[in-house]
């Protein structure tokens, strides 16, 4: 193989791989990048089994072949590397390959292409068009809800489902839950899969390069995205997801309208001085006024009352300042609302005036 690619494609499509390969595998091959040859452009492909991208970019095809690199080192020096053309040739034996520009030149060894794993494929005959701005909000608003117990396989990632007129994602720990949905103009069946968080950030990856729309299409076991030149395919995470409906309070009789940056700054300057295990944040409500407090024996207390427009009776509810900050650090409204109903049950947050999405974020309160 031997070719010539400008530095900035190069770039710019091997830096979406760098978070598919995985560093410490027991597969050597799954480190490496595969490159091969497409007409007058190379196609890159990398996964860890569970989740596969592969991409394009142009290229001065003098000699076709492939071969597999180091993705992580390959992209490192490709990097750094003065702008301009790089070339990449083969050596007779296939056991290297020449990455050189200007007056660098570097060898680096190549693994079997027979040895790498041969990805899902898909025609995309029947695939379906969500428009990319929807699904980056979709995945912004829930990706950080994914729990991080393995033991619980099918919280380890977001329930995605596409109807005729919507579609939803969802993401629990156990703690809390978030749900966003978006209108959807659609054709074909209705879809519904458990996604991995890795897949989630890839697309959100993927998404913020492009404005493209997304297609989809669904296998036996697995999940195709194509965004433009590059096709990110995921395996469904196989599992019952929770009923997230029954979760969902529906009799929470108490309302209170925060400004989103004036409580995201109290929760954060009062949870300063919690328990740094438990970050537990009391929110005493009061006619007129919401006091943000907190205190441990370690570090001391802390508290910052809020004017808020609410005449209802009092109650202290205790949550998780973490949980709190992660939902508003997602919204993009000036105005969130707090819908409680004691100081035992689950209290929801949702933006108010949220335009082209719904969102709810359900948490439950903490016993302190």
């Amino acid at each position: 193989m031997e070719l010539v690619a400008r530095k900035t494609d190069l770039v710019r499509e091997l830096q979406f791989f760098q978070q598919i390969v995985e560093r410490k595998n027991t597969i050597p091959i799954l480190a490496n990048v595969l490159i091969d040859t497409d007409g007058n452009s190379i196609r890159l492909l990398a996964t860890d089994i569970e989740v596969t991208l592969t991409s394009h970019c142009e290229a001065a095809v003098d000699k076709p072949g492939a071969v597999t690199l180091p993705a992580k080192k390959l992209y490192e020096i490709v990097r750094s590397l003065p702008d301009g053309d790089v070339k990449l040739a083969s050596s007779k034996d296939g056991n290297h390959i020449t990455v050189s520009a200007d007056s660098f030149e570097s060898k680096m060894p190549t693994m079997p292409v027979g040895d790498f794993p041969t990805p899902p494929t898909s025609d995309m005959t029947s695939a379906t068009t969500i428009a990319s701005a929807s699904l980056r909000q979709l995945i912004a608003k829930t990706q950080f809800a994914i729990t991080g117990e393995d033991t619980r396989y099918y919280l380890n990632g977001a329930l995605f489902v596409v109807k005729a007129d919507s579609m939803i994602m969802v993401a629990t720990d156990g703690h809390r839950l978030a749900l966003a949905s978006a209108t959807h103009a659609g054709t074909g069946d209705d879809i519904k899969a458990i996604l991995p968080r890795k897949t989630l950030a890839e697309l959100a990856r993927l998404l913020a390069d492009s404005d493209r729309d997304v297609e989809y299409e669904r296998g036996e076991n697995h999940m195709f995205f194509r965004i433009g030149p590059r096709l990110l395919v995921s395996r469904m995470i196989d599992g019952q997801f929770p009923a997230y409906e029954k979760v969902i309070p529906k009799g929470n009789d108490k309302h209170i309208e925060f400004e989103r940056d004036r409580l995201a700054s109290a929760v954060k300057r009062v949870a300063i001085l919690s328990n740094e295990r438990s970050r537990a944040l009391k929110f005493v409500i009061d006619q007129g006024k919401v006091d943000v407090t907190t205190s441990s024996p370690e570090f001391g207390e802390a508290h910052e009352p809020i004017a808020v427009d609410y005449t209802g009776g009092s109650m202290t509810i205790c949550f998780n300042a973490q949980y709190v900050l992660d939902f508003l650090n997602v919204v993009d409204v000036e105005t969130v609302a707090l819908h409680v109903k004691d100081d035992v049950s689950q209290a929801v947050l949702t933006p108010v005036g949220a335009d082209g999405y719904s969102y709810t974020y359900v948490i439950m309160p903490m016993r302190v």
